[in-house]
């Protein structure tokens, strides 16, 4: 293994060295499969041809693998269990770090686009300043991204992608609440910032009008449906409101969703349907609190659930059926981690 890598180090040019930087998306395997036909289609016939051939592979598989994204790329040998257990660490150490877990899953995955089959959860882009400035990420910078690369640190060398990591952590932190154990695949590869998708792909708190609207309805239509989900899809997710709260110095809102902010449950909707919820008097943005208390939050996309008929009928729903809820929330919980990926493999983290 010396010898090779010092061959490689001595026959790799400073141009090839450079390709470390290019967001490959092929994985490893499919690298070496390239390289191997390419290698049939080359068969030396002399002494001379020989020894040329040789070192020419050598110096494509260096280039190879310094084309490799990150070295995540050499996935195989994870230790998931493992993985999971840690960031559950994280979560017993630090409660209130689980719910914006949860948030970086969701937000690393939310950018995905059917048309174009861009974003989505597959490089691990949200780890890159230029994604975390938008909009949407407001605090992840200073939270759940550099909470979770100690851990990145400790499985790189075994294959581990920040996409795998952000993914991984969400599951782990609903299922640490009280959740479902939602399935999850392993197998995604980090890419570079050319990668990264526009910012406004991420649904806002507050759209049109101040307060809670047609507009905000249809602008949850318009970002999911451009993910691919339906209504009923729509509400489900909504109920991982039940964790966490905003924070003024993030998003601007502030306040939690539930009086059990690190219990995952079906709390949001009878929450939802049950108080009386009345617009928020202050000079923050515009939001809804319980009355008369006033210590929980609804944001005007929560209460839009209310008012049009189609997430209303799906609010009851999950407000009478707990179980239910949490069968449907995993569903498309899945399928929102699992957006502009391909070729994942079912990976048993639990």
């Amino acid at each position: 293994m010396k010898f090779i890598l010092t061959t490689l180090l001595s026959l790799v040019t400073l141009q090839e060295a450079s390709a470390f930087m290019a967001p490959a998306a092929t994985s490893r395997a499919a690298q070496h499969t390239s390289l191997f036909a390419e290698q049939q289609q080359q068969q030396p016939h002399s002494s001379l041809d020989r020894r040329a051939f040789l070192w020419t592979s050598v110096a494509a598989a260096g280039a190879s693998v310094l084309s490799s994204p990150l070295p995540a790329q050499a996935a195989g040998s994870v230790d998931y269990k493992a993985v999971s257990a840690d960031i559950s660490g994280l979560i017993d150490k630090n409660p209130d770090w689980g719910p914006t877990f949860v948030r970086l899953a969701w937000h690393s995955s939310g950018t995905y686009d059917k048309m174009s089959k861009t974003g989505g959860s597959s490089g691990g882009t949200i780890r890159f300043e230029e994604e975390l400035v938008h909009g949407g990420n407001a605090g992840l910078a200073v939270t759940a991204v550099p909470w979770l690369e100690p851990l990145y640190k400790k499985y790189s060398a075994s294959g581990l992608s920040h996409a795998d990591l952000y993914t991984l952590a969400g599951v782990t932190a609903v299922k640490k609440f009280g959740g479902p154990t939602v399935p999850w695949g392993s197998g995604r590869v980090d890419l570079m910032e050319d990668a990264i998708t526009p910012d406004g792909r991420l649904p806002n708190a507050d759209s049109g009008p101040a307060l809670a609207d047609k507009a905000d309805s249809n602008h949850l239509r318009d970002i999911f449906g451009r993910m691919g989900f339906n209504d009923q899809e729509i509400v489900a997710l909504s109920g991982a409101h039940a964790l966490g709260r905003c924070h003024t110095t993030a998003s601007g809102f502030d306040g939690p969703w539930s009086p059990t902010p690190t219990t995952f449950n079906n709390s949001y909707y009878t929450l939802l349907s049950n108080l009386n919820w009345v617009p928020k008097d202050w000079s923050g943005p515009p939001q809804y609190v319980d009355a008369p208390t006033g210590k929980l939050m609804m944001l005007p996309t929560d209460l839009v659930l209310l008012q049009d008929k189609s997430f209303l009928k799906w609010v009851k729903v999950y407000a009478k059926d707990g179980p239910l809820f949490e069968k449907d929330f995993s569903a498309a919980f899945n399928k929102l981690e699992e957006l502009g990926t391909t070729n994942l493999t079912p990976t048993e983290w639990a």
